[in-house]
């Protein structure tokens, strides 16, 4: 998805142990489609390597009307498109075409440069549909900034499965609990959907000095602070905090390692040196980014 700049969401620093921050994020409509926007934000620009956090929908679209957002660029991270519900027809600049389905994983890297559109397939548009899902951005690290772009589409079958007393995990990306996930990412990092009964454990990767939980439905506790979603709870580095769902719910387990040093997000791009951005804005402006095969619209640059 395009990123725009937007309304900031409720931090609230918690009195606990285990939680550095609460963050709950403030809804956006954009035609009716619900988004929520829960990272970057002042308080917190970052969980290990993820930059960018949305969550999209859930949004009941009627018969006619689906997403459609038009080929805009990125540089200098990873997209990685996860849905519950609904579809998204992908189409970049290095020609892939790709229906995302739910529980697939979209991966484009763009690093030196990408553009992208994201709409909604004819067929599900024609009879109506429900939308619901997310997308994160993850900065690539130190030295990798400028890689060059890629696309990688990784079927839902294909990802590893991990139960553990009354939860199933699904290791969306990177490695946990000695699984590995076959999306390849470019830092050590952990994204897990997590579903769970009422009052099972939920666990924790602990290897990975940055993490967050984001409840997407349900209740949960930690150490026994209880928790409703939708929100994201950023831990604090060093603990091991005990983890209960309160009911049956959805979550996701998120983390990673420090980023070397620190960036800047603006608008779709991601870079630790400024004046990269300034050439990725004037780049988009003059036209110098690829296009879209078939596609003659695009996301003019913003003024600010």
């Amino acid at each position: 998805m395009s990123w725009q700049p937007a309304e900031s969401p409720d931090c609230e620093t918690c009195d606990s142990a285990a939680v550095e921050l609460m963050i709950k994020p403030r809804e956006r409509d954009l035609g009716g489609f619900s988004v929520r926007r829960i990272l970057p934000v002042a308080k917190r620009r970052k969980v290990g390597p993820f930059v960018f956090f949305d969550a999209m929908g859930p949004a009941d679209f009627p018969p006619g009307e689906g997403i459609n957002v038009r080929p805009h660029p990125h540089i200098g991270l990873s997209t990685l498109t996860y849905l519950f519900e609904g579809q998204i027809m992908h189409r970049d600049s290095l020609g892939f075409v790709q229906n995302i389905e739910p529980g697939a994983v979209n991966w484009m890297t763009a690093g030196k440069g990408i553009v992208h559109s994201e709409r909604t397939p004819d067929d599900l548009r024609s009879k109506g549909f429900r939308m619901h899902g997310l997308q994160i951005w993850i900065a690539l690290p130190d030295g990798s900034e400028e890689v060059e772009p890629s696309f990688d589409h990784h079927p839902a079958g294909s990802l590893p499965v991990i139960h553990h007393k009354g939860t199933t995990m699904t290791l969306v990306a990177g490695e946990a609990f000695g699984h590995l996930s076959p999306v390849e990412t470019y830092s050590p990092l952990f994204y897990l959907d997590v579903t769970s009964e009422a009052g099972a454990d939920i666990p924790l990767p602990g290897e990975y000095p940055e993490r967050a939980v984001y409840i997407v439905s349900g209740e949960i506790s930690i150490n026994g602070e209880r928790f409703t979603g939708p929100r994201m709870i950023v831990l604090k580095q060093g603990t091991e905090p005990e983890i209960k769902a309160c009911t049956q719910g959805r979550m996701m387990l998120l983390g990673g390692d420090s980023l070397a040093s620190d960036r800047t997000v603006w608008w779709n791009f991601s870079s630790s040196s400024r004046e990269r951005i300034e050439m990725a804005k004037a780049d988009w402006k003059e036209g110098r980014f690829g296009q879209v095969p078939g596609e003659t619209e695009f996301i003019p640059l913003p003024e600010n």
